[in-house]
């Protein structure tokens, strides 16, 4: 009788295991064309069925995400034609169930972060997820520089996102996380404050396809960054604002040519900004 209760968890245990890694084995053996992320239970059914494992349930969620956007990532870069947009509610379920089973998994919230603003624009579900995790991650000074970027670039809450910076600061000890909390706060120099965001991710991450992603949204915002450039420099000649990308690239002010690399195409709004008809997201051409 004894032994009833540790065995009854285990075989639980294993049929939750099963439930998740099933799909792994079947990718990593067809890596079908069209990725899906596939059937996971309920975190209301996998907490108990992963007793005293949920570190490990938690981490094979996370990595059913990354395998399943990293699939996605390749194939646009390949250039494939036919390729589904990312399931973006599937993968904020899973990475919201995992940091439920572990909230101390530090991949949950640095891809989460990188989705739920930039694809899904999903601002507040991305800083609610963060304010999470600093909960728990009291240590990780990347998640109120997340949450402070967030408020800043896309909620334009520049007051709390003077206060994520400083808490950002304030444990990591760099001036830089310091003075974005002055420096930055304020409608002008959006593109630059997303270039000093990139790079800092970008330097730092480990898993391999976050950094390429980051890498790729990197580059975007410098071939902005070239564009607004080459904008300044023609409204400080001509008095008034360029009618396209092209007249730049034809005057010589932008050479080479700008690339999206999410292979959508750069134009001007009516008022000078830069955008892009991919809207710096995958599968969205």
């Amino acid at each position: 009788m004894q032994m009833r209760f540790p065995l009854s968890m285990l075989l639980l245990g294993l049929l939750g295991y099963g439930l998740i890694l099933g799909p792994f084995v079947t990718y990593m053996r067809s890596k079908p064309i069209e990725e899906k992320l596939g059937y996971t239970p309920s975190i209301k059914i996998l907490k108990p069925m992963s007793a005293d494992q949920k570190e490990l349930v938690g981490a094979s969620l996370v990595m059913k995400v990354l395998m399943y956007f990293g699939g996605i990532i390749g194939k646009e870069q390949e250039g494939k034609a036919n390729v589904a947009p990312p399931d973006l509610p599937g993968m904020s379920r899973l990475l919201h169930g995992a940091v439920q089973l572990d909230p101390y998994n530090m991949d949950a919230y640095y891809f989460a972060q990188g989705f739920l603003t930039w694809d899904a624009k999903q601002f507040k579900i991305a800083n609610d997820l963060l304010d999470y995790g600093m909960r728990y991650r009291t240590w990780d000074w990347y998640l109120p520089f997340f949450a402070g970027f967030n408020s800043a670039y896309f909620i334009k809450d520049y007051p709390k996102a003077a206060a994520y910076y400083k808490r950002a600061g304030d444990l990591s000890g760099q001036d830089l996380h310091k003075s974005l909390a002055g420096r930055y706060m304020q409608e002008s120099g959006q593109t630059d404050l997303a270039i000093v965001y990139l790079t800092a991710v970008e330097k730092d991450v480990k898993n391999q396809v976050l950094k390429r992603n980051y890498q790729i949204r990197l580059a975007a915002f410098h071939e902005v960054k070239r564009i607004e450039i080459a904008r300044d420099k023609f409204k400080a000649a001509h008095g008034g604002l360029p009618v396209s990308v092209d007249q730049l690239v034809q005057l010589g002010l932008l050479a080479p040519a700008p690339t999206d690399p999410y292979g959508g195409r750069f134009y001007l709004e009516p008022s000078g900004k830069v955008a892009t008809t991919s809207k710096f997201a995958l599968a969205t051409k």
